[in-house]
């Protein structure tokens, strides 16, 4: 018996999550990327990471074709970065901080951990694609982490 879509929302929407923008270069090597709740590792031996995407996200295509995509997970303070990169308009890098991995793809300033992944595989499911990247390179710094909560921004308490 299929669950309510509603309800099945609900239920996801208690379980907490980090905020991350994943970035990609199309083949054009124009810069493109979104806000993803949904990424977790997925070994560590060898280091990969898994992210699902919607297959109606402008990144949906973009990643078919990458080579190499980017993660930077957001710190407490950049619910603004987190917002513009879940809308759908150009300029999303327009006026703000961010440097280039070896692969060329865009890591934000100021977020709590960058990543620069290969694209390893791709796997249908449902609606969306998880796309497995195994971490050439990372760094982390210290700070709090933006959070995803029941529909909305959180914090951890201090």
């Amino acid at each position: 018996m299929p669950i309510d879509p509603d309800e099945f929302r609900a239920v996801l929407g208690r379980f907490a999550t980090g905020v991350t923008v994943l970035t990609a270069r199309d083949t054009e090597g124009r810069d493109h990327g979104m806000t993803v709740s949904a990424f977790c590792s997925a070994s560590l031996a060898p280091p990969l990471v898994l992210a699902c995407i919607d297959r109606s996200a402008d990144m949906y295509d973009v990643l078919r074709k990458a080579t190499h995509f980017g993660i930077s997970i957001l710190a407490e303070g950049q619910e603004a970065l987190s917002r513009r990169f879940a809308e759908l308009e150009a300029g999303r890098f327009d006026g703000i901080g961010y440097t280039r991995a070896e692969s060329g793809v865009v890591l934000l300033d100021d977020a709590l951990g960058h990543m620069e992944c290969r694209r390893v595989d791709r796997y249908d499911a449902g609606d969306h694609a998880i796309y497995v990247g195994e971490v050439g390179w990372a760094s982390s710094h210290k700070g709090m982490p933006l959070l995803y909560y029941r529909g909305g921004y959180t914090q951890l308490e201090r």
